[in-house]
């Protein structure tokens, strides 16, 4: 990650964010559980408006994990997670064993690059398995066949599904999820060039939306695959209940955010960090010191979202109330886990959390990050 002065811990400050409708139709896929996916956080049974706080109820399901991104959890109870720097994805088994299904083709680790988030998409009775990775020469976004079954998992040939996203030591993105309208939502970052986020045109420092084939997704405001735009490097985007689209955000030198997505948005960076009140821009609905989170993955239950927090070492909960925050973010275990790199409600009722304390540096390190269960209750 690139050097940043952080500033000392100030508290959170909350704002109001305005309501917008999407209009999406196209039909959703029968599952699509990346680390923000709306199926997943839909299948926990909870109203659009409850709230929801994690407990210290909290086991740890595998062990052993070498710099883990994404984890995506499978029907029956297993998941797959990527490994970062060596570019594998990993099965965890029903019953509890770990094994490798394969490697990503193409992946060149380096710094904050390797293999990031996955997404799942089940079409005409197979299962392809999408992947955001830095290749050699940019990042992209490919899919393959998830051939076989529960425990013997393997990976096909992959298909570029869209190519040419900048590639930096930092500022990647990486997050993909399919939205509850079943189109593919994958975030990029600045890639070390923060004016791209201001080029409408340019692919980095924003949010795009593409069909399953990586075409622009109808309906979206430039006609393009971009979403929005302003943005430095998003790596967790998540959908509450009631449909509406959030994002988190790593800051620079002062603040990191949460965010209100809508189409054809401008969040302000480079020009603005955190909170602005200029008209042009975006504010947060919620901010925070750097040093408090440096966010990645987002997760939604109900109406609640958990922001998993790599320097902050912490679970943020943001509760949320007609596209607004509402009340103060809770935070939980803080420094009981180390760095927390991505989150995901599963329909049990309860989160899955990987830890990132591999590395954090793209440095060689030991193989100790863990895939926890975290159990969740209604919030009093």
């Amino acid at each position: 990650m690139m050097p940043r002065d952080r500033v000392a811990a100030i508290g959170c400050l909350l704002l109001l964010a305005s309501m917008v409708a999407t209009g999406c139709t196209a039909p959703s896929p029968r599952h699509s559980p990346s680390a923000a996916s709306p199926t997943v956080g839909a299948s926990v049974p909870a109203s659009d408006t409850a709230w929801w706080r994690a407990s210290p109820d909290v086991a740890t399901l595998a062990t052993g994990l070498a710099a883990p991104w994404s984890v995506v959890p499978l029907e029956g109870g297993g998941a797959l997670i990527s490994q970062r720097d060596d570019g594998t994805v990993r099965e965890l088994t029903g019953d509890g064993r770990l094994r490798t299904v394969g490697a990503v083709p193409g992946v060149v680790s380096g710094g904050e690059s390797g293999l990031h988030g996955l997404a799942l998409l089940d079409t005409d009775g197979s299962t392809m398995l999408y992947a955001y990775f830095g290749s050699a020469d940019d990042n992209r976004v490919v899919r393959m066949p998830l051939r076989g079954a529960a425990g013997s998992y393997e990976l096909g040939e992959p298909d570029v599904v869209l190519d040419g996203i900048p590639k930096a030591a930092n500022h990647d993105g990486g997050r993909i999820a399919f939205g509850p309208d079943g189109y593919l939502y994958v975030t990029t970052g600045d890639a070390g060039r923060p004016q791209a986020a201001q080029e409408r045109d340019a692919l980095g420092g924003k949010i795009l939306r593409m069909t399953p084939d990586g075409d622009p997704a109808p309906g979206n405001p430039w006609s393009t695959r971009v979403w929005s735009m302003g943005h430095r490097n998003v790596q967790g985007i998540a959908w509450t209940a009631d449909g509406t689209m959030w994002a988190s955000e790593f800051g620079q030198n002062t603040w990191d955010e949460l965010n209100r997505i809508e189409p054809g948005a401008n969040y302000g960076w480079p020009v603005v960090e955190g909170v602005a009140q200029r008209d042009e821009y975006v504010d947060p609905v919620a901010q925070w010191p750097t040093s408090e989170a440096s966010p990645s993955g987002l997760a939604a239950v109900g109406a609640t979202l958990f922001l998993a927090s790599l320097r902050g070492e912490r679970l943020w909960q943001v509760d949320t109330a007609e596209g607004a925050a509402t009340g103060e973010p809770v935070a939980a275990f803080v420094g009981e886990f180390g760095r927390l790199r991505d989150v995901v409600a599963v329909p049990d009722r309860s989160l899955w959390v990987l830890t990132n304390n591999t590395d954090g540096r793209g440095e060689p390190g030991p193989t100790d990050d863990l895939l926890l269960r975290v159990q969740l209750t209604p919030s009093p």
